[in-house]
């Protein structure tokens, strides 16, 4: 029982923030300023999330921005890891595990380190300010995402492969056919971290993007933030409208999550 408190007690303070966003959103400031911030809203309005698109603080590009950068990245970090798992994982070629392990051991360099030459180099090339330099030094697979691959496409029976290997399939053929089929709860999980990491990724494209033709939805609302210090409702207006498709895609694929962390505690 004491266990069960204690989980109830936990989600509680979990959920309650998001609660009390999605309160706030849904009230006028003068409610807001009035009454008691923690209780819900009397007159439920969606006049803030209206205003959000409207002259006071045009949200529509940086929502645009947001999405066609996360599309562009997931299919490149998805694409890249999965073929760079598969090469580290079956193919053999000098230097395999030496280039594996250097890469992975990347993880261990903190993202700030590499941020000013990082930013040194992309303006110099002219990418500032621009949507190729939001997404191309992420672009070509993550570290994470190919040690993960790499592990478990190393664990797919030997007999399955050599199976495919006498029916004549040929490397594409057992990723596309074999490789990714077994490990689709995987890829969903992975799927869903690119995704939610480029979502709300700030401190890069506050560098590199500080117009506001090619801000993204986290650099807007902090801008909006500043702007509208006083208006909270509003604030909070884009806070929900920056989670809610991350709650979307948790409901979508929290069944293959916990089918890869079963999964993944086999190997």
């Amino acid at each position: 029982m004491a266990t069960y408190a204690f989980l109830a007690a936990g989600a509680i303070l979990t959920v309650a923030p998001f609660v009390f966003s999605v309160f706030t959103s849904l009230k006028s400031p003068e409610e807001f300023a009035g009454g008691d911030p923690l209780s819900p809203p009397s007159s439920p309005t969606v006049e803030n999330y209206t205003s959000l698109f409207g002259d006071r603080a045009n949200f529509v590009v940086p929502l645009a921005v947001t999405v066609q950068a996360v599309a562009v990245l997931t299919v490149g970090q998805m694409v890249c890891s999965v073929l760079a798992a598969y090469a580290f994982a079956r193919l053999r070629f000098p230097g395999r595990e030496f280039i594996f392990w250097t890469y992975v051991a990347t993880l261990m360099v903190p993202a700030v380190v590499t941020m000013i030459p990082l930013f040194a180099a992309l303006t110099h090339a002219g990418l500032k300010n621009t949507f190729a330099g939001l997404v191309v030094p992420f672009l070509l697979g993550s570290p994470y995402a190919i040690f993960l691959l790499r592990q478990n496409f190393q664990g797919v029976p030997s007999d399955v492969l050599d199976a495919a290997k006498l029916d004549g399939a040929g490397h594409w053929r057992t990723l596309w056919s074999i490789m990714l089929p077994m490990n689709r709860p995987i890829l969903a999980t992975l799927l869903l971290i690119t995704v939610v990491s480029q979502w709300n990724s700030f401190m890069w494209p506050s560098i590199i993007a500080p117009e506001p033709t090619w801000h993204v939805f986290t650099v807007a609302t902090q801008a909006l933030q500043q702007e509208h210090s006083d208006e909270w409702t509003l604030v909070m207006a884009a806070t929900v409208l920056a989670l809610a498709p991350l709650i979307v895609l948790y409901v979508v694929f929290h069944r293959q999550i916990v089918r890869s962390l079963g999964i993944s505690g086999l190997h």
